[in-house]
């Protein structure tokens, strides 16, 4: 019979299912939530960094593994931490069933890799919740509605499992556990004095999450806004409340004396790239050629910067930010347009990183750039390109310089906590 409190959904990562005493941990916890009076379903994922081992292991039998079996390999990983959650529940005396994400009834189109949710179909969960038990679901997997092959969402794809599967089943709310307290102001890793946020409308995290910030996943963020899905991000080495995530920054209150803070956080993000077309052909249709190229090659873009072209050669370089993943195949992209387009080469960064201030109170604070870029060049930092958005200011600097740039802004915006506030429980951050 379902709990008249309704369904919360909580997923645990990596790190919180590490080991047996985590998932024994894991499985208490569960259990206490279970105790209060909810009805609980969990989405896992894989065991500390079993999805990355089992990648190297694939790369050692084969250098270019199909993605269809790579897929399969993968989804073994959360396989194998449900079902010890399960059995861990059971031992506390309660009923729990372990499914698979296609057994969940989570749909997807047939990307291998990186697919994508098309709809939840949750009848197996809602009839073991309605008889009383604990569903647990695998992460970061689903079936392809057309070919019926095992698929995977891509990096973070437990969390937008757990929304999803929290929009499907009408959820009270989505809890996401990991091995820190909540959103920080910066990654503690980095900056041991950030500060814990309260509350995040859904628009500054998912500015945070996409400019790198590793606590949730962006696709996982726009699902949440999408179906109005109230976020608990919180540790599950600790009893603290967390960070929620939830509404708009248009739902702000107006009151000055409520006004928040101006900057939320300061985000990073290592996994980038820089290509830069050299010597393009400065005309009408040459910057879409590229474009629609890269586009068809299914590679996304983050910033691009094209330069006044040259007036004494017609000439101009476009320079782009995307996953160091896709460097390889975005280079090949271009390379077979160098003819049709005449640009005279491609140059390559791979060790750059971007630096991201957030916050939607800067919208109606001026110079709020001036002291962010004041404090890069107290610090010694060169910016390489710019990007805005009305929340948001990023930038490309040199690989070696990202902690420096992010210590820096940190401590010019007032962010610092007067004691260590942020306590990292466990996982490797890799």
């Amino acid at each position: 019979m379902a709990s008249p409190k309704g369904i919360v959904v909580q997923k645990y990562g990596g790190s919180s299912v590490a080991d047996a005493d985590g998932i024994k941990r894991v499985a208490q916890r569960i259990v206490a939530t279970k105790r209060d009076g909810y009805d609980v379903v969990v989405v896992v994922s894989a065991m500390g960094d079993t999805t990355d081992e089992l990648i190297d292991l694939a790369e050692q039998v084969s250098p270019l593994p199909s993605p269809r079996e790579l897929d399969m390999l993968l989804t073994a990983g959360e396989r194998i931490s449900m079902a010890l959650l399960a059995m861990g529940i059971g031992n506390l005396g309660y009923d729990a069933r372990s499914f698979t994400g296609s057994q969940a009834g989570v749909i997807t189109t047939e990307e291998h890799g990186r697919a994508k949710i098309m709809k939840v179909t949750p009848g197996r969960v809602l009839e073991a919740v309605e008889e009383g038990a604990i569903a647990i679901v695998a992460g970061f997997q689903g079936v392809s509605q057309t070919t019926k092959n095992i698929t995977t969402l891509g990096r973070g794809g437990s969390d937008t499992t757990a929304v999803a599967l929290a929009a499907a089943l009408n959820a009270q709310v989505c809890e996401i556990y990991s091995d820190v307290d909540g959103v920080f102001t910066a990654d503690p890793r980095i900056v041991p004095t950030a500060r814990k946020i309260n509350r995040l409308a859904y628009e500054e995290m998912l500015e945070m999450a996409a400019c790198g910030a590793k606590i949730l996943h962006l696709r996982c963020v726009e699902y949440a806004r999408r179906y109005h899905m109230p976020i608990h991000v919180r540790s599950s080495f600790s009893k603290h409340e967390g960070t929620w995530i939830s509404g708009s920054i248009d739902d702000q209150p107006e009151d000055p004396t409520m006004e928040q803070a101006i900057i939320s956080g300061v985000a990073h993000d290592r996994s980038e790239a820089k290509i830069t077309v050299v010597g393009v052909p400065d005309k009408v249709g040459e910057a879409a050629a590229v474009f629609t190229a890269l586009a068809g090659a299914e590679i996304n873009l983050d910033m691009i910067v094209q330069n006044v072209s040259a007036a004494a050669t017609g000439l101009t370089d476009i320079s782009f930010t995307l996953p160091s993943t896709d460097v390889t195949l975005a280079m090949k992209t271009l390379d077979a347009l160098k003819e049709q387009i005449g640009f005279e080469s491609l140059l390559c960064d791979d060790k750059i990183g971007k630096v991201s201030l957030i916050g939607a109170g800067m919208r109606t604070h001026p110079g709020i750039s001036a002291k962010f870029f004041t404090a890069l060049a107290d610090a010694k930092v060169n910016i390489e390109m710019i990007s805005t958005s009305e929340i948001r200011i990023s930038v490309i600097v040199d690989e070696a310089d990202v902690d420096a740039a992010v210590q820096a802004t940190h401590t010019a915006f007032d962010l610092d906590a007067s004691e260590v506030e942020a306590v990292v429980y466990g996982g490797t951050g890799r």
